[in-house]
C-alpha cells in the first residue's frame, strides 16, 4: 500500500532493536520469512505480484518467487543488503544464481538497481504492464467471469523501455568471473565506463565479510537444485551476520545514527581469510537448520 511499493525497511529497524536478544527474533523471523518464501513458489494457485516502485530486500522475497511478476515504469528492484552487512536473502541467492552470465555476482556484490526491462531480462519478473493499466488489470483479475490469470495478465502487457543493465554484458562477464573479490576489484573492463568506476567505488565502503559471503554463495547457489536449498543457506548466512554483529552494525550507521560510518570486522577484504568464508557457510547444527526441502 501507498508509495513505498515492497519495501519500507521496518524490519531491518527491528533487528537492530533486538540485537541483544541472543538471535531468537532473528531466528524465528527469517525462519518464518524464508518459509513463507519457499510456499510462495510453490503455491498452486496464481500468485499475482504487482512490483510497481521500489522493491528491495524482502520485498523481493515477498514478489520474485511468484507466477506472475508485473513491473511498471516505475519499478526499481534491487537487492543492496551487502551495504548493511548482510548478504541478499528470501531466495535471492537462488534469483541471482540463474541470472544471464555474471550478473549474480554484479548485482549481489554491489547492490544494482535494474528498471522493468533489467528485472525481465535478470530473471526477477515477467511481464510489463504501465501504471494507468493497473486498475483495469487488478478489476479483470478479481472478476468471476473473468479468463484465466494468465490470459489476463497478456491482454494488460506491452513491451517495456529499454533495458540498461544487459548492455553490460560483456564486461560485467570479464569482471565479475574472477576468482575472488579483491580480483574483481582490481579489474576494470577495457572501455572504462563510468559505471565502473562507480561500481569500484561503491564495493569500498561495503562489509568485506558480506561482500566475499555474496561473491561464494552466488556460485554456490548455480550448483542447487532447488530454491529451497538456497534459502537453507542464506539462512546459515544471515544468522551468523547476525550474531557476529556485522548485520546490526550496518544498520546502525546507515538506518539508525545514520553516520554511514560502519565498523566492519574484519575491516577489509584481505582479512576476510577462506576459513571464515567455509565457516559461515558451513551447518549449524541439525537442530538448528532451517532445513526446508524441495517437493518431489
Amino acid at each position: 500500500a501507498g508509495d513505498r511499493a515492497l519495501c519500507a525497511g521496518g524490519d531491518v529497524l527491528t533487528f537492530h532493536e533486538k540485537r541483544d536478544d541472543g538471535g531468537a527474533y532473528a531466528r524465528k523471523f527469517w525462519r518464518d520469512e524464508y518459509v513463507l518464501n519457499a510456499a510462495i513458489a510453490r503455491y498452486p494457485k496464481p500468485f499475482v505480484a504487482l512490483q510497481d516502485g521500489i522493491v528491495m530486500g524482502g520485498g523481493i522475497g515477498l514478489s520474485a518467487h511468484a507466477s506472475h511478476r508485473i513491473v511498471t515504469e516505475r519499478a526499481m528492484l534491487a537487492m543492496p543488503e551487502t551495504t548493511i552487512g548482510l548478504v541478499p536473502d528470501v531466495g535471492g541467492m537462488w534469483l541471482l544464481a540463474n541470472a544471464p552470465g555474471r550478473f549474480g555476482e554484479y548485482l549481489g556484490l554491489l547492490g544494482e538497481r535494474m528498471n522493468a526491462a533489467d528485472a525481465i531480462v535478470m530473471g526477477f519478473a515477467d511481464t510489463f504492464v504501465s501504471v494507468e493499466k493497473l486498475p483495469g488489470l487488478l478489476a479483470t483479475l478479481v472478476d468471476p467471469a473473468g479468463d484465466a490469470v494468465g490470459v489476463t495478465v497478456a491482454e494488460f502487457a506491452e513491451a517495456p523501455p529499454p533495458p540498461v543493465l544487459i548492455n553490460r554484458q560483456e564486461e560485467v562477464d570479464q569482471i565479475f568471473a574472477r576468482d575472488s573479490v579483491e580480483a574483481i576489484v582490481a579489474t576494470r573492463g577495457a572501455g572504462g565506463e563510468a559505471w565502473q568506476t562507480k561500481a569500484a567505488a561503491a564495493v569500498q565502503s561495503r562489509s568485506p565479510l558480506s561482500l566475499k559471503l555474496t561473491l561464494a554463495a552466488v556460485r554456490a547457489a548455480r550448483g542447487m537444485s532447488s530454491l529451497e536449498e538456497a534459502l537453507n543457506l542464506e539462512y546459515r548466512l544471515t544468522t551468523r551476520l547476525f550474531l557476529s554483529g556485522e548485520f546490526v552494525e550496518g544498520v546502525r550507521a546507515l538506518l539508525v545514527d545514520k553516520d554511514k560510518a560502519p565498523q566492519w570486522n574484519p575491516a577489509s577484504l584481505e582479512a576476510v581469510s577462506d576459513a571464515m568464508v567455509a565457516e559461515f557457510m558451513g551447518p549449524l547444527g541439525e537442530s538448528e537448520e532451517l532445513g526446508l526441502a524441495a517437493p518431489r
